[in-house]
């Protein structure tokens, strides 16, 4: 008789999960909390499939479940297994399991897509690999395929439910807080995500954010390597406006920066981190360069559109609060910037936000709900170059006839009082740039 397997959700990582399962030889079961229309796909290749709710005669004497990551550790259906003493895994611990390719482990509070993205472009200059995780696909999908590498965006929640996978490489990108709740408590996030760089878990190599003030005292196993600032050893930082990466304190790369095409002090980490992972997987120099060269900021982050008339637009609607925003107002501290913010109030604090728009910004053009309680923290802190708009595109319009360096969408606020998500909004942006850059 075939191991029963117990599938959370009907979920991208969820269906990816059932099918590895399924073709390995497993029972499998899928039970869904929403009243969903199970995936025909799935009832053909057999897997037993339960929608609108999780029934006790379902998930009973399941070997152990693969979870979505989005469910809570307190959410009935874990507190159901747990009754149950049926163990939780992520579907990336499941894929290491099933699987030999090695894990290029990326995680962090911002920055984890860039950086997963460019990681992977320059690996695929050398090895057969794909991004994966947290970003598109499942790892699950591509079990089978005899990659070379995963390169694999992993979540605080993801890592959380990954009792033994054991990355070739875990990168940190920072730490700030986020998804208190989901973890109950900061100590716990911060935990879950130490988990792959610490024995018994720990890498072969450990790439640290020597600038994060929440890094700066953990101590990662295996071989690290930091990121950042120069470090005494092995480390990638910019200095003279060069990339440089040095091990053992030998450098071993060195690429102008002017030749990347991302901006920002923060987008340089990223590269950063990227070069470190290449040169451990033994990437050749003039590879990591073309292949930086070549790379584009994954659509609304900090995304260039167009250039027209010595006007840059830039697509930051990912920015979705002021935390976001202010790394990317301070990309451009040599330019004239019109910034375009607003939206739906967080009501998060706009201090810092006030501070750094003073410094670096030359015009800001409000939105959307939020812009009374902008435009009113704004003038409080001394900045009153503010314009009011009804829509995105008129914003865009005026923004034009200031003739800045820079025109830069990065709203500081949630989307759904305009669009249906931050990707509306950015598409939308992208589409009215290009048609008046093409007039």
């Amino acid at each position: 008789m075939s191991c029963k397997v117990l599938v959370l959700g009907l979920s991208k990582s969820g269906i990816a999960a059932a099918k590895l399962l399924k073709k390995h030889g497993f029972d499998v079961y899928l039970t869904e909390s929403k009243a969903l229309e199970p995936l025909k796909e799935l009832l053909e290749l057999g897997v037993k499939i339960e929608t609108g709710g999780h029934s006790k005669d379902f998930i009973k004497d399941a070997s152990f479940a693969v979870t979505s990551p989005g469910i809570p550790p307190a959410s009935e259906i874990m507190q159901l297994l747990n009754s149950f003493n049926i163990p939780v895994i992520s579907e990336l611990e499941l894929t290491y399991r099933m699987c030999d390719t090695p894990f290029v482990a990326i995680t962090g509070t911002n920055g984890k897509t860039t950086t997963t993205e460019l990681t992977a472009h320059i690996f695929s200059k050398k090895f057969n690999s794909k991004a994966c995780g947290n970003i598109g696909q499942p790892p699950s999908d591509f079990a089978d395929e005899g990659l070379d590498y995963f390169i694999c965006e992993m979540s605080s929640f993801q890592i959380a439910n990954s009792p033994t996978l054991t990355p070739f490489i875990s990168v940190w990108t920072n730490f700030t807080p986020d998804h208190i709740d989901w973890h109950q408590g900061i100590e716990n996030y911060f935990a879950a995500k130490a988990r792959i760089f610490k024995s018994p878990q720990a890498p072969m190599y450990s790439v640290i954010n020597a600038c994060d003030k929440s890094l700066e005292n953990f101590a990662a196993d295996g071989v690290v390597f930091y990121f950042g600032k120069k470090k005494t050893g092995n480390c990638c930082y910019t200095n003279d406006d060069y990339f440089i990466f040095e091990k053992d304190s030998v450098k071993e790369f060195k690429m102008p920066i002017f030749q990347c095409p991302l901006v920002g002090e923060h987008n340089y980490q990223n590269v950063e981190c990227a070069i470190i992972c290449a040169k451990l997987a033994g990437i050749e120099n003039d590879l990591i360069c073309e292949a930086i060269k070549t790379f584009r900021s994954p659509a609304h982050r900090l995304e260039l559109v167009a250039k027209k008339g010595g006007i840059s637009f830039y697509n930051d609607s990912k920015a979705t609060n002021p935390e976001a925003a202010i790394v990317a107002i301070k990309s451009f501290p040599d330019k004239n910037v019109v910034l375009i913010a607003g939206g739906r109030d967080k009501n998060t604090d706009l201090s810092e936000f006030c501070v750094v728009t003073k410094k670096y910004v030359n015009s800001v053009i409000l939105i959307g709900e939020a812009t009374d309680r902008f435009k009113v923290n704004l003038e409080n802190a001394g900045f009153n170059n503010i314009l009011l708009e009804k829509s995105l595109q008129s914003a865009i319009d005026k923004a034009i006839e200031l003739n800045p360096d820079v025109v830069l969408l990065s709203p500081a606020c949630a989307s759904f009082d305009m669009f249906k998500s931050y990707e509306e909004r950015g598409d939308i942006f992208k589409e009215y740039v290009l048609s008046k850059v093409r007039k």
